[in-house]
This record gives C-alpha cells, sequence and structure tokens, in this order.
C-alpha cells in the first residue's frame, strides 16, 4: 500500500510533474520523426511518451485521493499501458503492407534523445520506486522500460542502415508492444492487491 500521511508524496509529486513535462514534449519530437521516416518502432515509442505524460499526471492528481481510489488509479494506469501496444501492432501491419524501410539516421538520433529523456526520468523516479504503491511501481517500471526500448531504437536505426530492411524497426516495434504488456500486467496485479486490502 501507499497510505498517507507519507513525507515523501510532495517529492514524488515533483517528480511525477517534470516526468510529465518531459515525456510529453518529447512525444511530439518522436510523434512528427516517425511519421516523416515511417518508423514503427518511433511510433510505438512516441505513443508511450504520450500514455507516461498521461500516467504521470494521473498521477499528481491521485495522491491527493484515499488509498483505495489510488488503486483504482492503478488499475486504469495498467490499462494505459496496453495503448503503446496497440498502437505498434496497427503500425506494424502498415509497415508489412508498404515494405519501405525508416531513414537509419533520423531513427538512431531520435532514440538516442529518447533514451537520454527516459534515463533521466527513469533517475527521478528510481528514489520512489521502493513505495509499495502501484503508481510509483508503474511511473518507474515504465520510464525504465522505455529506455530499454530507446537501446532497441537506436540498434534497429543502424540495422535498417546495415541491411536496408524493414526488420529491425518493425522487430523493436513489436518488442515495445510486448514489453508493455508485461508492464501492464504488474502493475495491475499490484493495484488489485491494494485495492482488496483496503476494501
Amino acid at each position: 500500500m501507499c497510505d498517507a500521511p507519507d513525507p515523501t508524496i510532495p517529492a514524488f509529486r515533483r517528480a511525477a510533474m517534470t516526468v510529465a513535462a518531459l515525456n510529453l514534449a518529447y512525444f511530439f519530437v518522436e510523434f512528427a520523426v516517425a511519421l516523416s521516416i515511417g518508423s514503427v518502432s518511433l511510433l510505438a515509442d512516441s505513443i508511450d511518451f504520450l500514455e507516461d505524460a498521461s500516467v504521470n499526471g494521473l498521477i499528481v492528481l491521485a495522491l491527493a485521493w484515499s488509498a483505495r481510489a489510488r488503486a483504482r488509479v492503478g488499475m486504469l494506469l495498467a490499462v494505459l499501458l496496453l495503448v503503446p501496444a496497440v498502437a505498434a501492432l496497427w503500425a506494424a501491419w502498415s509497415k508489412v503492407s508498404s515494405g519501405v524501410p525508416a531513414a537509419p539516421l533520423p531513427l538512431t538520433v531520435t532514440g538516442l534523445g529518447a533514451l537520454a529523456v527516459n534515463v533521466f526520468c527513469a533517475f527521478l523516479l528510481a528514489k520512489h520506486r521502493h513505495r509499495e504503491c502501484s503508481l510509483s511501481k508503474g511511473a518507474f517500471l515504465s520510464a525504465r522500460n522505455d529506455a530499454v526500448a530507446n537501446i532497441g531504437i537506436i540498434i534497429a536505426g543502424g540495422l535498417t542502415y546495415v541491411l536496408r530492411s524493414i526488420w529491425p524497426d518493425l522487430i523493436v516495434g513489436v518488442g515495445i508492444a510486448i514489453m508493455n504488456a508485461g508492464a501492464a500486467k504488474e502493475v495491475f496485479e499490484a493495484a488489485r492487491g491494494e485495492h482488496r486490502i483496503e476494501a
């Protein structure tokens, strides 16, 4: 549980607000590049940035609520983690149909920028991950998973340059979807446990 009052909540709220702002800003950057070069992995990751901005915005609001309400928001957070998975599958289908590989240099550079943002966000949230709360757990897991996904995007950019193939970008995009589905399951189970305890 994450029972209030808790002296760490103001610091967690500030961290969540900063992470929300950074994620929203980079969503616009990555989404624009994804559309311009036709990248599945960048599209999935950009929607993930938007989802992370929404999640951390919800966290800021939910910290003022009861433990039971926070647990319910944790369940909603788990559902939001599935959004990039659905988007990636749609983009993957479109990519297979077109057969045109993404431009490797913008793919790699944008992936590097995304990695920098997510590593910083994970650093901000790491000190709060010990809180036994689905909200803090979900925020940290999301930032951590995104950093791992960004490394995959950078590798995909290099392989796309060498192979001139749609598959590196496509595989990483689907991998991002699977990773977020796993995180969604973990957060939902944590939130359900909190809700049962508070019921």
